[in-house]
């Protein structure tokens, strides 16, 4: 099947072009965009790390062609037809400064990026699908499907059936740290999302050889900063403790309701502050 490089100049131009537009927006007084200039990386259908994450997650976890049927049963394609996108969306300079200063609580900025950013991204999604579509081409954004949902793991706690993280890691687009976030070339602080499309694009190349290959604590066990970022030790050594991490999230509800006057909720205090926070970080065995 050919590559179309025309597709791929078309889906980067419409993730770059609406998040230059209004829609991206914090919903705050002064207007801000909710996120800076977006990475995009592609991945095929076929490629193995869909089946792998489908055997670790469990048999509920889509591939991009299991995904793509239930979205058009009526037009089944084989995996090497369709193209994984993802994008990465980073916080804001202004909106990671105010959350590096924060102990407990996320600061209003990132509580509105969690909030009015994500309800940005889920339209984001939209658009590409629209964009897409009005160009003859079939898309899909998994999250956005009446399917997707979330669902409790005896391995992981939680896990959902289309995970954005694992999807720009196989985009070639970062690496997991210790607290489980993606470390991109944009750093940590970011959002993720992505849509199946059925078309050939040219995979972007995966720079690493592991998925931990930009955490400092894994590649050379040094760092470690993200473990007293943390408000509730969510974090050790042992990695990402999920139930308190939850907890803490539903804790932040009233006090994002009472100092900033919305329903919201947020944290990201271990992705802020630390030396991943806005790019893959230098090693320290050479500081």
């Amino acid at each position: 099947m050919e590559v179309q490089t025309e597709l791929q100049t078309l889906i980067t131009s419409l993730i770059q072009g609406f998040c230059r537009g209004p829609q991206n927006s914090l919903y705050g007084e002064a207007g801000e965009a909710a996120w800076a200039e977006p990475l995009v990386g592609f991945s095929s259908g076929a490629d193995g790390v869909y089946e792998d994450l489908r055997r670790h997650a469990g048999p509920s976890h889509w591939t991009p062609q299991e995904i793509f049927a239930l979205a058009f049963p009526e037009a089944p394609a084989a995996p090497e037809e369709l193209t994984v996108v993802s994008w990465v969306l980073p916080q804001t300079e202004a909106t990671k400064a105010d959350n590096r200063r924060e102990r407990i609580y996320p600061a209003e900025r990132w509580a509105r990026a969690r909030i009015f950013g994500e309800k940005v991204n889920a339209e984001l999604r939209r658009e590409v699908v629209a964009g897409l579509a009005a160009s003859g081409y079939q898309a899909v954004a998994p999250v956005l499907t009446p399917q997707f949902g979330v669902r409790e793991s005896e391995t992981y706690v939680f896990t959902s059936n289309w995970s954005e993280r694992h999807v720009a890691y196989a985009s070639g687009l970062g690496t997991f740290g210790l607290c489980d976030g993606l470390i991109t070339p944009k750093g940590k602080a970011v959002r993720l999302g992505s849509v199946v499309v059925r078309g050939r694009v040219l995979a972007t190349p995966r720079p690493y050889g592991h998925h931990q290959a930009y955490c400092l604590y894994f590649a050379e066990g040094t760092c470690g900063d993200c473990i007293d970022r943390c408000p509730v030790r969510a974090i050790s050594k042992d990695g990402h403790d999920k139930v308190k991490c939850d907890r803490h999230l539903e804790r932040t509800k009233p006090y994002v309701r009472e100092h900033f006057g919305f329903e919201g909720y947020g944290c990201g205090l271990c992705q802020t502050g630390v030396p991943c926070e806005s790019g893959i970080p230098a090693s320290r065995k050479l500081a």
